[in-house]
Parts: structure tokens; sequence; C-alpha cells
């Protein structure tokens, strides 16, 4: 087993000066330091005594930059499996989830509302307090004996850690890598996306290097390898009921792709945790880890951004750059991504609306122009 070099390593004199890009509780890079033994100031109420709102992520963000990008499904697995190692959150997601039944449809349509806490502008806290919303019932007794509560700020705060890695690990692998002052400046933005869910701002820590030293405790002495996380591991893509193709061929299909996903998984899980799960990871791997991630970030130059973005991403681009009105309706997941008839009614479930006939023609027209003009990958050159 061989130790990659770690997104969180940082320099011995960057982790003894605790000060180093302090941000200040208001979000951002903060011009006010505050010692590591200070209780962190909430924002103060400005002069007509109501409490600054915080700021929503804009274009010129490097998250707007990378959470969006087609290359962090390549981390699928990854992300689903270190979620589900928190033990709060595994047992949520096997008491409450149905995710093994219909992993494509119920990853689609989550993708969009997350997605719109970071692309939704100003509409991002009301995307962010929709999410929170159907966290509220999810809750009970874990196999253990110990309770849990989706809204506990710790468990909701590790998944949205898991969220900021997730574009750390993609932009480190498949994007040509990040420098230290990029990984800084993508810690204060996630600080800021953090605040649209409304939820406490105790667990968050104060600074990259103390985030790094809560990453590595929490693989460390926290995450388990538990039933959720090797439901994960090991998924099966049943056949969506749309996809008209037998269900022998549809696994051929999807086995070498989820096989795939689980080396890239175990490539960049923790060491700790690749011993934990009894991941078996050698030198030879990870220089065809690191030649795999050079051949994607080469092959996403010419990838166009109607491509290469997701769908709330490209219109929240195209918003910004005025090409349609800044009041335009959010884009919501297909339809067919919604959950199964009988739980539909259920609180904890994101319902994507239908369109209506006339609306589908529409966006289908203008699909289709958008990529007879296909653009060069935002970044690159023209």
């Amino acid at each position: 087993m061989t130790e990659q070099l770690g997104l969180c390593e940082v320099p011995m004199a960057a982790k003894s000066t605790t000060s180093r890009n302090r941000r200040s509780d208001a979000g951002g890079a903060g011009a006010q330091d505050f010692p590591a033994d200070t209780p962190r100031p909430e924002p103060r109420p400005g002069p007509s005594g109501t409490t600054p709102a915080a700021q929503p992520l804009g274009p010129d963000s490097l998250t707007w930059k990378y959470f969006g990008d087609l290359r962090t499904g390549l981390l699928g697995v990854w992300i689903g499996a270190i979620q589900n190692m928190y033990p709060e959150l595994g047992a949520g997601v096997t008491d409450h989830s149905i995710v093994l039944q219909e992993p494509l449809q119920r990853v689609a349509r989550s993708v969009y509302p997350i997605m719109g806490v970071v692309y939704d502008g100003d509409r991002a806290p009301l995307t962010g307090a929709q999410i929170k919303s159907y966290h509220r019932d999810i809750k009970g007794v874990d196999a253990a004996g110990r309770r849990y509560h989706a809204l506990n700020p710790e468990t909701f705060y590790w998944a949205h850690a898991t969220f900021f890695m997730l574009i750390l690990k993609t932009a480190e692998y498949f994007c040509g890598g990040l420098t230290e002052a990029e990984k800084h400046q993508l810690f204060d933005e996630h600080v800021r996306w953090y605040r649209m869910y409304g939820m406490s701002m105790r667990p968050v820590p104060r600074t990259w290097e103390e985030f790094c030293e809560y990453w590595d405790r929490t693989c460390r002495e926290q995450l388990e390898i538990n039933q959720a996380a090797l439901d994960i591991l090991h998924i099966r893509i049943p056949k969506p009921w749309f996809v008209l193709m037998p269900t022998p061929v549809w696994d051929q299909l999807f086995r070498p792709l989820l096989a795939g996903q689980r080396w890239v998984a175990a490539g960049v899980f923790e060491p700790v945790l690749r011993e934990k799960a009894g991941m078996r990871w050698t030198p030879g791997d990870e220089v065809l880890l690191r030649l795999f991630g050079k051949l994607v970030e080469l092959a996403f130059v010419a990838v166009p951004d109607e491509i290469r973005l997701h769908p709330r991403a490209l219109s929240a681009y195209r918003r910004a750059s005025g090409r349609i009105p800044a009041d335009a309706p959010l884009v919501e997941a297909p339809a067919f991504t919604g959950p199964p008839g009988d739980r539909r009614g259920l609180p904890m479930h994101y319902v994507p609306r239908r369109r209506s006939l006339i609306e589908r023609a529409g966006a289908l027209v203008h699909s289709t122009f958008s990529l007879a003009g296909l653009r060069p990958a935002r970044g690159s050159a023209a």
C-alpha cells in the first residue's frame, strides 16, 4: 500500500500559525484574526438592527468553476461511500433512503437543488432552505442504539465537507491541480456556500489548516465501514423503467463502469480509509490513476460548456452573462427522475414538476440550437 500526496498536507509552519488566512465569521476571506481559543462571534447586526445576509457565490468564484463540471461524476462512488461512512449519516440512509432501488434517478434529481445552493445567485438561500426542509424528518436510532438526526449540525456539515472535498479532489486529479492559494480560496468559498443552508456554523473550521485537521481526524476516528458504505462500494444500478434495453445488456454495460468508479474511489480515499475498507492500492495503481487523470484533463479541453456543465450551472452562467433574464426560472430535474408514486407525498423528497408539452418542445429546440453552436470549454482558448 502506498500513500499519495494528501490534499490536506500543509507545511508545518502553516499548521503552527493558527491565524494564517483566518476568515471572518461573515464568510469569505476575513481581515480580522481570531486566536485559536477565542469563540467566533456571530455576525453583528447592521445599523437597521438586522443581521447581514450571507452573500451567495458568483461566477468569479472557483467553486462555480469546478462544482458543476461533469468530471465530478467520476467520484460518484467515492462521495456516496465517504458520506455514508459517517455513522449518523449512514444510519439515516439505511433507514430512510431508497437509493439502492433507484440510484440513477435519486442522484439525478438530488444534484439539481444541491447545485442550486452554489449557482442560484440571490435565490440560493431559498434553495438551501428547501434542502434543509427535506432532512427534518430523517431521524431515528441506529443498530448500535445511537440516536441520529439529519439536521444535527455535525452530521449536516460532514455532508457539506464532502462536497467541498469533491471539488478539491476533482481539481487535483482531473483538472490540473490546485495551488495552495486556490485551496485557501475554495475553503473560504465553502464557508459562504454553507451559510446558504441557514445551519449552525459551530462545526465549521475557521481556517484551511483547521479544516485539514478536522478532515483527517474524522477519517481516522469517526468514519466506519458500515452497511450503508458497503452498499455504495458494491452498488448495482438497476435498469430504469424508461430504458428500452434488455436487463442483461444493461448490467453488462454498467459493470465495468462501476468497477472503474470503485478503483478511482480507492485511489482518492485517504490511506486510513483504504485500510479500514481493506482496499489494495499499489504504486502502479497510483501512476495509472495520475495518467488517467491527465488524459481526462486533456480530453476536456475540447468539451464545450453545454456538455461539460450541469444544466443548473450552465443556466447560471447564462444569467450572469445576460444571455437569459436574471429572474429566469431555475432549471429543474426532469420529471421522470422523480421518486416512486407512493413516496411523492413524503417531505424528504424533491419532486420535479412536470413540464407542459410546449415547454418540453421549447427546451428541445433551445438545446438543439445551443449544441449546434458549441463553444470551447470555459477557460480554454477560443
